[in-house]
């Protein structure tokens, strides 16, 4: 006879974690939701790493150890991690973060307090010997998102989720395919196909991640997290998404960032209507074929198009939803993308 199922099974990839994999399996062991496997998948890593989870696993039966075959990146990871999970949830966490013991039993018990949630974050707070601005304030703007409607609002500025303080239901991130490798995050890349297939987020208002960052960690040396990574699977979200089939786009904003949606989609069939702007020195003049117009010149445009936000300075999606909405734009047509 099998085992029962535990009520969550956290995915842990492990690549050369040494330094610190013995404080996050610490933390995991402390969890109250005692009802729990770590699924830990080594991926060839030339550390400590595998004795430190052979010793764990003889320790505590719940950490179930899987190795790949050969060094395969974390998307292969992730997906033999995914195959072995016994539980309806799954919870992530990487081998260099911490959370606190009550992590597991308030997420758990948010998808039965609600069974229309798909996808579940948390809260975090950023440590280590890196952090800088840039990702004091991406913390700080991804905190702020707390509901589903909020998550989908601003799911094309950034990654509304930080990937190792969620939970999903097993059955759901089975469904979407499980991790996809296509050159670029795989964590935004499985946000927005959870949201093109229909899938409800939802954010916990508690920190319950602590996020480590240094110099080494992937998001700062894989290219598959450059900014140009994030940004071509934005420009694909929008050509699957709200964008298919081209309909009539007015860019906010005719700066660098604006200027480069704008050319890739033209490029995908987009028929770019207008720029909009406040700085006097552009308006009147044409950029890759279209006005550049003033606050005045939106309600003459048509009310089919979609408006994207694409300023990244701090506070400029708010003040373009607001001007938008003075001049008649629906709320649901403007698309915040920076």
């Amino acid at each position: 006879m099998s085992p029962p199922r535990p009520r969550v099974s956290v995915l842990l990839p492990v690549k050369d974690g040494a330094a610190t994999l013995a404080e996050c399996l610490a933390d995991l062991r402390a969890q109250t939701l005692a009802d729990h496997e770590v699924v830990a998948v080594d991926d060839g890593s030339c550390d400590d790493s595998a004795r430190i989870l052979v010793r764990a696993a003889e320790e505590d039966p719940r950490l179930v150890l899987r190795r790949t075959a050969k060094p395969g990146g974390l998307v292969a990871a992730l997906n033999l991690g995914l195959a072995a999970a016994r539980a309806p949830l799954i919870a992530r966490m990487d081998a260099d973060d911490r959370c606190p013991s009550d992590r597991l039993a308030r997420q758990a018990e948010a998808f039965v307090a609600d069974p229309r949630l798909d996808v579940l974050g948390t809260r975090e707070a950023v440590f280590g010997s890196f952090p800088g601005p840039g990702m004091r304030a991406y913390v700080e703007w991804s905190n702020r998102l707390l509901d589903h409607e909020a998550i989908r609002r601003d799911l094309l500025v950034e990654s509304p989720l930080v990937h190792p303080s969620v939970m999903m239901r097993t059955e759901v991130l089975r469904a979407l395919g499980g991790y996809h490798d296509d050159g670029g995050p795989e964590d935004y890349d499985l946000w927005l196909r959870a949201a093109a297939a229909g899938r409800r987020f939802g954010k916990l208002d508690h920190v319950l991640l602590s996020w480590r960052d240094g110099a080494n960690r992937l998001t700062r040396r894989d290219p598959r997290y450059a900014a140009a990574r994030f940004f071509a699977r934005k420009v694909r979200a929008l050509r699957e998404g709200p964008l298919r089939g081209g309909p009539p786009v007015v860019v906010w904003g005719a700066g660098p960032i604006g200027k480069a949606f704008a050319r890739e989609l033209r490029a995908g069939g987009s028929r770019l209507c207008a720029f909009v702007e406040v700085d006097p020195r552009k308006l009147g003049r044409r950029i890759q074929g279209a006005p550049v117009l003033g606050l005045d010149g939106v309600s003459g445009l048509p009310a089919e198009a979609w408006h994207l936000a694409a300023v990244g300075q701090r506070g400029a999606r708010e003040r373009i939803r607001a001007a938008a909405a003075a001049q008649g734009v629906a709320a649901d047509r403007v698309l915040a993308v920076a």
